[in-house]
């Protein structure tokens, strides 16, 4: 086993329904928009991976602010404004680390394993869930790949692909904790094995193709130990 790859958002923190979706509706707010994102709403969202894609996707079907003609300028100002709200309700401690998460990084430091995270999210947002929730000494164990570090994102294998070419891994000898289909046929694509940890929204989802299926870290017995005996 050479590294150990979290997805961010539902795997190191339950962030979608708390902390995401609450920083839109705020956002919308805040810039006069009459749109709200309901628990329901955000969770058929999810299923279009990346916070702008999800917002073009929202207006496409339910129609564009006629008082903000340019689309793309609408997108970045909300984008850049939820961004802010989010990384206060983290500073806030907000959304506590999923069960077991601390424990785990530990064990991978402990061990010399390559620690990473790979998410669709807004990198500023994706580094102060690591520097803040996980701590300083950990978070310089960990290298951040998130946002717009690559074109095609997740279930497309490209930023799983951009760790392991960056930290010069081998596929098949990396484990990625993941929560959702779209991050597990990413992390599949790629080469990588999967253990799928389900946050709030994720219950109902296709884990076909996970190497193990657990309701967290600690409920599910997993540690380095048992990654090891995944990728044999």
């Amino acid at each position: 086993m050479q590294a150990l790859i979290f997805d961010c958002d539902g795997v190191l923190v339950d962030t979608e329904r708390d902390g995401h979706r609450v920083a839109f509706n705020e956002a919308f707010a805040a810039l006069g928009l009459d749109t709200v994102w309901s628990v329901e709403r955000y969770g058929e969202l999810l299923l279009t991976a990346g916070g702008k894609e999800r917002m073009r996707r929202h207006f496409d079907e339910t129609g564009w602010p006629e008082s903000h003609p340019d689309r793309d300028a609408l997108i970045q100002s909300i984008h850049k404004l939820k961004t802010e709200i989010f990384m206060r309700l983290i500073r806030e401690g907000r959304m506590p680390l999923r069960p077991g998460v601390a424990r785990i990084v530990d064990e991978a430091i402990a061990n010399g394993i390559t620690l990473a995270v790979c998410s669709t999210s807004n990198e500023k947002a994706v580094q102060a869930v690591v520097d803040v929730m996980l701590g300083a000494e950990r978070s310089k164990h960990i290298t951040v790949f998130a946002g717009d570090a690559v074109a095609a994102k997740k279930p497309a294998p490209d930023i799983y692909n951009l760790a392991a070419t960056t930290l010069k891994l081998t596929p098949g000898h990396c484990m990625v904790i993941e929560d959702s289909n779209n991050g597990l046929r990413a992390a599949k694509a790629a080469g990588m094995r999967c253990i799928v940890t389900i946050s709030s929204y994720t219950g109902e989802e296709d884990f076909a193709l996970a190497d193990k299926v657990v309701a967290d870290l600690d409920a599910g017995g997993v540690d380095i130990a048992a990654c090891r005996a995944v990728i044999g």
